[in-house]
């Protein structure tokens, strides 16, 4: 119980609380641990708006987001708190970045069979109907925000050490994220040339998860980072904008699975 005290005691300190509150330092640095957060978790928001394209329906893959996001509260909530043991977890690195290589080599050998989209997304979730195939992607939300949860909480300790600071930046910046996640989402819907980049960058960011291991220690710089996948996006507008000059997306599409997803219910 004590170490359970000194992992957590401050998170329960009402003055510690409120000195953060009413410290207008304090809130500034809160405010460079949302943008540290932001940036670090650019990589999390295209894995996740790619994985809920397994679900047919933009409600459902909005609800599963939702879900999600609370999950995280609780998972970075723990996080924090054991903080300083988490150098220790880099196992927890090598799976997540094995995963996602799997999830890129999964999509890719999909597209190479010529399966359609609507038959894919099916088939991803092979054996899961309705509400398990949603707690599933529920799941995989939760596990894809406990690996990229490692790097942001470390980088947070880094600039603050109380644990309240860390937490209320945290939990802005999933907030943040799960929006831009969101938004990722609804461009996927629009212009489909945008879920096949998302799984190559997904693949990147795979790579770039397995060079931060102890043993190899190689860190791209978040905002180098960050301006890459702007640059992707920007080319991958283009060569949509250039195929498709009418601006004709995928909206088509959406309905035919929101009315098929009704006529099971």
């Amino acid at each position: 119980m004590s170490l359970l005290g000194e992992l957590y005691g401050p998170f329960f300190d009402g003055h510690n609380w409120l000195t953060v509150i009413e410290s207008g330092q304090d809130w500034l640095i809160i405010l460079s641990l949302v943008l540290i957060e932001c940036l670090l978790s650019v990589d999390n928001a295209i894995v996740l708006a790619a994985q809920t394209r397994v679900l047919p329906t933009l409600k459902e893959q909005e609800e599963s987001l939702f879900y999600g996001i609370w999950g995280s509260y609780l998972f970075r909530f723990l996080i924090i708190g054991i903080g300083t043991f988490l150098i220790n977890f880099w196992k927890i690195k090598v799976l997540g970045a094995i995963y996602l290589m799997y999830l890129s080599y999964r999509f890719f050998k999909n597209q190479l069979t010529g399966q359609h989209h609507r038959r894919q997304r099916k088939s991803r979730a092979a054996g899961l109907t309705g509400r398990k195939r949603f707690w599933a992607v529920v799941a995989q939300i939760e596990f894809i925000d406990i690996v990229f949860s490692i790097d942001s909480v470390l980088a947070s300790l880094a600039v603050s050490s109380n644990p309240v600071i860390v937490l209320i930046g945290g939990f802005i910046g999933i907030a943040c994220m799960r929006g831009v996640a969101e938004i990722i989402m609804r461009l996927m819907r629009k212009i489909p040339e945008l879920e096949p980049m998302a799984y190559v960058l997904i693949f990147l960011i795979a790579i770039k998860l397995f060079l931060t291991i102890p043993m190899i220690d190689i860190e791209i710089p978040s905002g180098q980072f960050g301006i890459f996948i702007v640059g992707v996006f920007i080319a991958t507008f283009i060569v949509h904008f250039i195929r498709n000059p009418k601006g004709k997306g995928e909206q088509p599409q959406v309905k035919e699975d929101d009315n098929d997803d009704r006529s099971h219910r």
